[in-house]
């Protein structure tokens, strides 16, 4: 079993840096004036974001029910609940700039470049920033969460 919990461990470690990476590079990437390909890439990179957070969500739930230290460990533990609502706010956070992604398909397949208009670029980007502050506290909560701080 302990090779089983070793290779839940390291899936769910592999989905949580992708995830990660692709959060940084849209905060980074994403900016007024886009190309053709920037904003390609800039799609390509938020349908990975989702896919490893939907990947992320079903290896740890994997985790919680049938590996490592139990349903009840967790159900008890006050981080893990913290640690969820981040998951669940930074989601629903990245929404709208996935939303707006998607429709630039029409221009894209045009060949034109995204326009992005002030107020969505600026939404856009507090939007990212606060996804990004949200993956923050989230690291800060998983080992606690771990080491059992805060147990209710």
């Amino acid at each position: 079993m302990a090779f089983v919990n070793s290779l839940m461990a390291t899936l769910h470690h592999l989905c949580a840096f992708t995830l990660s990476a692709c959060l940084v590079y849209e905060f980074v990437a994403f900016h007024k004036g886009l190309g053709v390909e920037e904003a390609r890439r800039i799609q390509r990179v938020d349908l990975w974001y989702g896919i490893s957070a939907g990947l992320l969500v079903a290896v740890g739930l994997l985790r919680v029910f049938y590996f490592e230290k139990g349903a009840a460990f967790y159900a008890a533990n006050l981080m893990f609940w913290v640690k969820m609502a981040l998951f669940m706010i930074v989601g629903l956070l990245s929404i709208y700039p996935t939303i707006r992604y998607i429709k630039w398909n029409p221009i894209l397949a045009e060949n034109r470049s995204p326009e992005i208009p002030d107020a969505e670029y600026k939404n856009i980007r507090l939007l990212l920033l606060l996804e990004m502050i949200g993956l923050v506290l989230i690291l800060f909560a998983a080992p606690a969460m771990a080491r059992a701080i805060l147990m209710l």
